[in-house]
């Protein structure tokens, strides 16, 4: 191993001793999710407010999204220096200030300013919960770990945009700034708990290297498989409005983005169940990337209720394909890489699930059909569908 440490203590903890820390792995989950998601249904009040042009309402969403790959570095070297629990921690603080700190912005600026920061502290949250597991679980427990923490981040996708205008809002008066401040200020709370359980006993003694390994290719492989699941969703997400719109079928949005969402949902509960069974093997994760691609073909090919069947299927089993990936890096080099190898593989995946719908977005502007800018996504899917054939999924 390439860092000392002290020993934990060699204690096999009961399924009760597990139950606060499965609920922290799961609330940290939800905030990774919540901040980025509750922008859209306040974006136009924030937009007649602040008088923002549809550029700059749609980059309340996609800055932060892009600050995900941005900022996986950041949390790498943090984990290196200061381990994944403090990491965990400082990081939150981090999502507080810029996700609160656009609830008080006094204009455009301050707002964009701090949605980056927002999404800074997010993509430090996001390697470093697959670095802690090893210090909170016992190696068996790790693909649950996994399961739990991005069970909740996905509910916090479903939460954040269903209830925010609906149930939140009206208790605040309607105002988009309490109500940012609400979604956000409880995160404190969540960062103070972190340093409850008392497993994380291991303290790194000296630097080690934080930078991705690109000489290990799951840095890469993993990063771009990441990039298919992260594309599809956000990108037929995005051009969803405009597909059903281009083909008259526009009254069908509400109902095509409910199923979509929580397809999102049902994924995260059904890999509850099965983490342990399928993660680390190669069979299901070409399966599930298999019917994602099929399932946006078919969004394609089919029109009506049809149409919105595959798109489910495709948010089902593109859920299902992050939470697999998200999963592996504990399961697949030493605790003290994993942090490093997570980053590594966010950085490469949300580069790419930002500029690859942005890419679609560009050759649907050229040709006037919307049908090209998903298709891009599913012809950057077949390219990768390789990737996930050959993958080592041996423990290095």
């Amino acid at each position: 191993m390439s860092i000392a440490e002290h020993p934990a203590a060699p204690v096999t903890p009961s399924p009760a001793s597990l139950l606060p820390v499965a609920v922290l792995l799961w609330l940290a989950g939800v905030y990774l999710r919540i901040p980025i998601l509750i922008a859209p249904p306040l974006a136009p009040f924030i937009g007649d407010e602040l008088a923002l042009s549809q550029t700059l309402t749609g980059a309340l969403t996609t800055l932060p999204i892009l600050m995900l790959a941005i900022g996986a570095m950041p949390g790498s070297l943090s984990i290196s220096r200061i381990g994944p629990r403090n990491t965990l921690a400082l990081a939150i603080l981090v999502m507080v200030i810029g996700s609160a700190g656009r609830g008080l912005a006094p204009d455009t600026t301050t707002l964009l300013l701090t949605s980056a920061v927002m999404g800074i502290g997010i993509a430090m949250m996001q390697p470093a919960l697959p670095a802690l597991l090893p210090r909170w679980l016992e190696p068996k427990h790790l693909a649950v770990g996994s399961a739990i923490y991005m069970n909740g981040m996905l509910m916090g996708e479903f939460i954040g945009a269903g209830i925010t205008l609906p149930v939140i809002m009206p208790l605040l008066e309607n105002s988009w700034r309490a109500t940012m401040l609400a979604w956000s200020l409880p995160a404190l709370l969540v960062a103070a708990a972190l340093f409850l359980p008392k497993r994380d006993l291991a303290r790194p003694i000296r630097k080690v290297a934080w930078l991705p390994d690109w000489k290990n290719p799951l840095t890469l492989k993993l990063g771009l498989l990441l990039g298919v699941s992260g594309s599809l969703f956000f990108g037929v997400n995005s051009y969803m409005g405009a597909l059903l719109e281009q083909r008259g079928e526009f009254d069908n949005l509400t109902e095509a983005l409910f199923w979509y969402n929580f397809a999102q949902v049902i994924a995260s509960l059904l890999m509850l169940k099965m983490a342990r069974y399928w993660v680390g093997r190669k069979a299901p994760l070409i399966t599930v990337l298999m019917l994602s691609l099929l399932g946006t073909i078919g969004m394609l090919l089919f029109s009506g209720w049809w149409a919105i069947a595959s798109a489910t299927v495709m948010s089902l089993t593109a859920g299902i394909m992050l939470i697999m990936l998200v999963a592996l890096p504990p399961l697949l080099v030493p605790a003290n890489e994993t942090g490093r190898l997570s980053a590594g593989n966010f950085l490469v995946g949300y580069t790419l699930a930002f500029t690859v719908p942005m890419l679609g977005g560009l050759v649907s502007d050229w040709t006037g059909d919307v049908t090209h800018a998903i298709a891009v996504m599913i012809a950057y899917g077949v390219l990768a569908f390789p990737i996930a054939v050959k993958l080592n999924l041996q423990r290095q």
